[in-house]
């Protein structure tokens, strides 16, 4: 049995839920982002068309295009609007994978005995944007690279069905750009030796590609032969990381304690980054010495970003600790994650606070976690648990 496995993308997400909340927005070329030293976190195809994209400095966006709107944005809108679209496709979809807060992959292989698979996932399409006012596009294939790439292809608020035998032909004309693992250095690379086509790279002998890019050049070269087994993860909103901390000794000392969640926190949050995980839930954990213990928590808006999930830790810490009696542990947990990346999550951050994870990020993976690290979490090296 062929598989049939669908990609569906909310177009704009952000752009489409403050045209919901504020009509006016309507047609307008729109920036969500914020601070004149901050940057584009996303923007709607009328701003595109003057240039502006994702990621880039706010100043050069408004240079670009002065007449545009800047919204700073609004993450609980768009998370709360994110769970109404997840729990709309769990409830029809048999295999659901939330890959961030506005992608989603399904896996309805078999759907066509039934109800044919183009036409069931077209009226899922409507019916998200009926229930939640959201235009969405999707894309239907054999697997999660051609299908994501088709999305891609058909936006905005469009879609695309391509069987087996219209993958190659399909896929063959286009940029290596669109294989949703081809970043800007392997790009340059493969363009350096005349390789910018998806046919080219996939008529390119695999050992050869392998030797030129590393280990994932074998993996590359699948996706440009539309080559893909990765199945359908089902979606589990209930998945969490966490660490503790027991004391060898009881303790009453609060600017330590502060510290030590700082440094907690820091590891949890690099550890969402490098597995490209959100958090949307905070749980602060205290044990008493007399083993009493304590949690609470709090919901908010998809991050991974260390300064945000450090305040609400705090926060949480100084509400939940009110017994001045000595602590024996302190415990933090992250859940409600879905996939995604830091930077969907830059209303407020500068362009140098974003260079700033990156560079700390590469620089932990490279030579290990206690390589580089803030100065607040500094005082003592929580082990995860």
């Amino acid at each position: 049995m062929d598989r049939a496995i669908v990609h569906m993308d909310l177009d704009t997400f952000f752009v489409s839920c403050e045209r919901l909340i504020n009509s006016q927005l309507v047609g307008i070329p729109l920036i969500i982002g914020g601070g004149d030293r901050g940057v584009v976190s996303s923007c709607s195809y009328e701003a595109r068309k003057f240039g502006v994209r994702s990621a880039m400095p706010i100043k050069m966006a408004m240079h670009l295009c002065p007449q545009a709107r800047i919204v700073k944005g609004d993450m609980e809108l768009y998370s709360r609007l994110s769970h109404t679209v997840t729990e709309i496709i769990e409830e029809k979809a048999p295999v659901m994978e939330k890959a961030s807060i506005d992608e989603f992959y399904l896996d309805i292989s078999g759907m066509d005995r039934f109800h044919g698979s183009y036409s069931w996932t077209g009226e899922l399409a409507k019916t998200i944007t009926k229930e939640t006012g959201l235009p969405i596009s999707f894309g239907l294939s054999i697997n999660k690279t051609v299908s994501k790439i088709a999305t891609g292809e058909g936006k905005p608020n469009g879609t695309l069905n391509i069987p087996d035998l219209m993958v190659r032909p399909f896929l063959n004309p286009l940029s290596i750009r669109k294989i949703p693992m081809v970043g800007e250095m392997t790009f340059n690379l493969l363009s350096r030796i005349g390789i910018r086509t998806i046919q080219t790279l996939s008529e390119m002998p695999a050992p050869v590609l392998q030797q030129m890019i590393g280990k994932n050049g074998l993996e590359l070269w699948k996706k440009a032969n539309g080559i893909d087994f990765t199945p359908v993860e089902p979606y589990v909103e209930r998945k969490s990381i966490s660490t503790e901390h027991t004391f060898l000794k009881d303790t009453i000392d609060i600017p330590m304690l502060h510290a030590l969640l700082a440094g907690m926190v820091e590891k949890l949050a690099y550890q969402l980054r490098s597995e490209q995980w959100l958090t949307s839930t905070v749980t602060v954990k205290i044990r008493y010495a007399n083993f009493d213990t304590e949690t609470k928590q709090c919901r908010i808006a998809y991050t991974s970003a260390d300064h945000t999930l450090t305040r609400i830790a705090k926060e949480l810490f100084t509400k939940l600790y009110q017994r001045r009696m000595r602590l024996r542990l302190v415990g933090i947990q992250f859940s409600g994650l879905v996939r995604g990346n830091y930077q969907i999550n830059i209303f407020e951050d500068t362009q140098e606070m974003m260079a700033l994870y990156q560079a700390m990020d590469k620089m932990k993976t490279r030579y290990g976690f206690d390589s580089v690290g803030r100065c607040a979490g500094a005082r003592l090296k929580p082990k995860n648990k």
